[in-house]
């Protein structure tokens, strides 16, 4: 146990330092905006940033990935805000952790088997097509000068690694070009362009709401949402970090962690988050993989804002684009144009529907359960084809009886000629899944049995068996 926590947080103690640095300097633009997009005051962004992330670094599941404010969840809080006002939202947010770790005592994480590799690779490409969009606005058509410093950020990302490890691109990128546009005098957006930043420390509060059932149901709707959304998104980039860096991570654990973080940070004002899918790639690609870097983010983050501010307020919007791009770049998976030519129309068709939803909604949880249900629907239809052949006064069923399947095969019954006055409909390669499967072998045996033809059934499996027991009372004697 002592090992597992010494290498967590002390195995790679010079690289996760680096690399939270970097991350905690991509962070600010993005909790400015997502504070923005919530229609709250900037700082609550940032608190909730650096909050979560000092939480999250001890209570996660997964070492190296960076909880913060995020757009998913700032989408959700709009109306909240706008109707009700900041101190709702703490509310909120307190709730929300309250709902995540009860998830996570549940166990919610086995939820993760279900969501289909399609899915996955889909939920992958959306946010990858996302990061880039968030950054077009802080680019296009602003200056030739932006265009420039768009480009050479990109330029050092991608070669300085070749000649420098011992620290991360990024950070030389931000360091480096923010002098250049500092002394050169160079007109460009800068992260004070956002919002403004207040160089204080969160404190505790009690959001100022009635304690009574109708601020309850006022926040509940919000608060579950937020809860199901962090978890999502969440997990799922816990699962692409996990194949990143070639480890395994304890999602329960993860889920519970998001929910302590968000019970907190409700009470020192800021907005509820969970898993950045653009900050963790940024993590794990300047070498960050143990809570250390996650703890850095948001310690260093406070730093920048309390001690730096004046000179974090300066650093070039067209930087940061840089670095988001190619986070975007390296988070967007090409192998699958691959993919959509090889794999199965369906897993194609499934794909396409969550990236397509996803960046159409701005919302990752439509985007994966509709392409969970898409997966659903195929799958059923693919297996719900029933075969009868006959050997003599033999039927061998082929396929599962369930719901789906049942008009198929009796339809076969009612159909067919049998001549022989005694049959055998062999189960031996088909299983009874529900209540429409015991029910269609009941209506098949009473057709045939109308038509004087007696039916045994045969060589059904124990679970066919114990299903048609409990459900009729049926059996292969009769």
């Amino acid at each position: 146990m002592m090992q597992k926590i010494k290498q967590q947080w002390f195995g790679n103690i010079r690289s996760d330092i680096l690399a939270g640095m970097v991350v905690a300097l991509a962070l600010i633009p993005e909790a400015i905006a997502f504070s923005i997009i919530a229609g709250v005051d900037p700082m609550v962004g940032l608190y909730a940033s650096f909050i979560i992330a000092v939480v999250i670094a001890f209570a996660g599941g997964r070492p190296g990935m960076i909880s913060a404010a995020t757009g998913a969840m700032a989408l959700l809080m709009v109306p909240l805000v706008r109707e009700h006002g900041l101190d709702y939202l703490l509310a909120a947010t307190i709730l929300t952790g309250i709902i995540q770790i009860l998830f996570g005592v549940c166990k919610v994480a086995k939820v993760m088997k279900f969501i289909p590799n399609a899915v996955m690779i889909g939920f992958v490409n959306a946010l990858a097509i996302l990061i880039f969009m968030a950054q077009l606005e802080h680019f296009i058509g602003i200056s030739t000068m932006t265009y420039v410093f768009v480009a050479v950020t990109l330029v050092l990302l991608y070669t300085l690694p070749r000649f420098i490890k011992v620290v991360p691109a990024p950070l030389i990128a931000i360091v480096a070009l923010t002098t250049v546009a500092i002394f050169g005098g160079f007109e460009l957006k800068t992260v004070g362009n956002l919002g403004t930043i207040t160089q204080s420390l969160p404190s505790f509060l009690i959001p100022n709401v009635p304690f009574n059932l109708e601020t309850l149901q006022i926040i509940f709707p919000y608060s579950l949402s937020l809860a199901i959304v962090g978890l999502l998104e969440s997990l799922l980039t816990s699962q692409i970090v996990d194949d990143m860096t070639g480890t395994e991570s304890n999602k329960n654990r993860e889920a519970k962690g998001q929910g302590i973080a968000n019970f907190i940070t409700g009470f020192f004002g800021g907005m509820a988050g969970c898993a950045m899918i653009g900050q963790s790639v940024i993590n794990v690609k300047s070498g960050g993989r143990g809570r250390l870097s996650t703890l850095v983010a948001g310690v260093f983050l406070m730093f920048l804002i309390i001690v730096l501010g004046e000179l974090v307020v300066q650093i070039p919007m067209p930087v940061l684009v840089g670095i988001m791009i190619m986070v975007s770049i390296g988070t967007f998976d090409w192998s699958s144009f691959k993919y959509l030519l090889k794999a199965p129309r369906t897993d194609a068709v499934v794909m396409l529907a969550t990236v397509g939803i996803v960046v159409y909604t701005h919302d990752l949880s439509k985007g994966v359960l509709i392409g969970v249900l898409l997966s659903a629907i195929f799958f059923v239809v693919k297996i719900s084809t029933v075969k009868v052949h006959q050997d003599g006064n033999r039927f061998k069923v082929h396929g599962q009886l369930f719901f789906a399947s049942t008009d198929g095969f009796v339809d076969y019954f009612k159909k067919a000629e049998i001549q022989q006055k005694r049959i055998k409909i062999d189960l031996s390669h088909t299983r009874i899944w529900d209540d429409s499967g015991v029910g269609a072998l009941i209506k098949v045996k009473e057709l045939l049995e109308e038509k004087n033809i007696n039916v045994e059934i045969i060589e059904m499996d124990a679970i066919s068996k114990e299903i048609m027991d409990k459900l009729d009372g049926f059996s292969s004697s009769h």
